[in-house]
C-alpha cells in the first residue's frame, strides 16, 4: 500500500491526511505489517513550482528519511519508492542511500524508479528535462553496479566513477528495482532493467495489453530472468460507505476479492490496494478488514 500523509496530491489525498502527522504515518504503517501486507510505498518530490502546487500541493516528505524512519518501527514490511526520480541525483548519492536503508531495515528496502515529470522541478534541479528517460536508463545501470559492488565501476555518458567504494552494504544480495510507468517507453524499461513493473494508470490497450508486451519485450531482452509485475487497485472499501465515495469499489469481501482476483488472472503478481478513509483509526480499521475478510478470498 501507498502511504497516506507523505505525499497529498488533490489526486489521491484524503481530507484528514493534511492535519496528521508521523504519529498517524506510523499507524498506518504498522497496521499494514500486521495485516500481512508485503510492502508500503512513498513518493518522491523534492520542490513543486508554484504553479502546480494548487494541483499537487507541497506536501512530498523526504523519500530516505520517511522509509527510514518507518524502518525502525517495523520489523518485517518492505519499503518501496514509488517512485524515486532517478534522474535528479547522482547515481552514487542514491545507491549510498538506498544501501543504508537496506542495511538499517534487515534487507527491507525495494527501490521503485521514475523518470520525473514536472518540468520546473527538472529545471531548478538544473536536470535537462527532455534527456530523463536516456538518464533514467544510465542511472538504474550505474546505482545497481554501486549496489552490487563497494568499489563499483560506471562509465556512462552522464556518470563516470571507479575505485570510490561505499559502506555500508546492502543486506540483501540485490536490492530490487522495480521501474514504475504505464507508457510503452517505461514498459520496455522494465522489461529491459527492472527486476518488477509498477504502473502509474493504465497501459494504452489495457492492463492485458501491457502485460502482454512486458512479457514479450522481456523474453527478448532477458530470457526467462523473472519479473514482478504489479497492479494498482484504485480505491476501495469494505462494507457500505456511509458518504460519498466517487470511482471507489465497495461493498462485501466477497465483491472486492472478486474484483482483485482480475488482476491474478492477468497474472500480475502484487497488487497496490489503497481505501477512502476520513480518519487515520478508519484507515486502519479498514486495513485490518481488508486482511480479515478479503485477502483470504484472494488467495484462495
Amino acid at each position: 500500500m501507498q502511504l497516506p500523509i507523505q505525499s497529498q496530491s488533490t489526486i489521491f489525498v484524503q481530507p484528514w491526511e493534511p492535519a496528521a502527522g508521523a504519529a498517524e504515518l506510523v499507524r498506518v504503517a504498522q497496521a499494514c505489517e500486521a495485516a500481512g501486507f508485503d510492502y508500503v510505498a512513498v513518493c518522491d518530490h523534492i520542490a513543486v513550482p508554484a504553479a502546480q502546487a494548487e494541483a499537487m500541493s507541497t506536501a512530498w516528505w523526504d523519500t530516505i528519511a520517511t522509509l527510514s524512519y518507518l524502518a525502525a518501527v517495523t520489523e518485517r514490511v518492505r519499503l518501496l519508492s514509488h517512485v524515486y526520480v532517478l534522474p535528479y541525483r547522482h547515481p552514487l548519492v542514491t545507491a549510498k542511500a538506498w544501501a543504508t536503508l537496506d542495511a538499517l531495515s534487515g534487507g527491507r528496502a525495494i527501490l521503485g524508479v521514475g523518470a520525473g515529470h514536472v518540468e520546473g522541478e527538472f529545471d531548478a534541479l538544473e536536470v535537462p528535462f527532455a534527456e530523463r528517460g536516456a538518464l533514467l536508463d544510465e542511472a538504474i545501470d550505474a546505482v545497481r553496479a554501486a549496489l552490487a559492488d563497494e568499489f563499483a565501476t560506471h562509465q556512462g555518458p552522464r556518470w563516470q566513477f571507479e575505485g570510490l567504494g561505499q559502506r555500508p552494504r546492502p543486506v540483501q544480495p540485490a536490492v530490487p528495482i522495480w521501474v514504475g510507468g504505464s507508457s510503452r517507453p517505461a514498459m520496455r524499461r522494465a522489461a529491459e532493467r527492472g527486476d518488477g513493473w509498477l504502473p502509474q494508470g493504465i497501459p494504452e490497450g489495457g492492463m492485458a495489453a501491457g502485460i502482454d508486451f512486458i512479457r514479450s519485450h522481456r523474453a527478448a531482452a532477458r530470457g526467462d530472468d523473472p519479473i514482478v509485475l504489479g497492479a494498482l487497485s484504485g480505491p476501495l472499501h469494505v462494507g457500505e460507505p456511509t458518504w460519498d465515495t466517487p470511482r471507489c469499489v465497495r461493498g462485501s469481501a466477497d465483491k472486492i476479492a472478486g474484483y482483485l482476483r482480475t488482476y491474478a488472472d492477468l497474472g500480475v503478481d502484487q497488487v497496490q490496494v489503497g481505501f477512502v478513509s476520513r480518519s487515520a483509526t478508519e484507515l486502519c480499521d479498514q486495513i485490518a478488514a481488508f486482511a480479515a475478510d478479503v485477502a483470504p478470498l484472494v488467495n484462495d
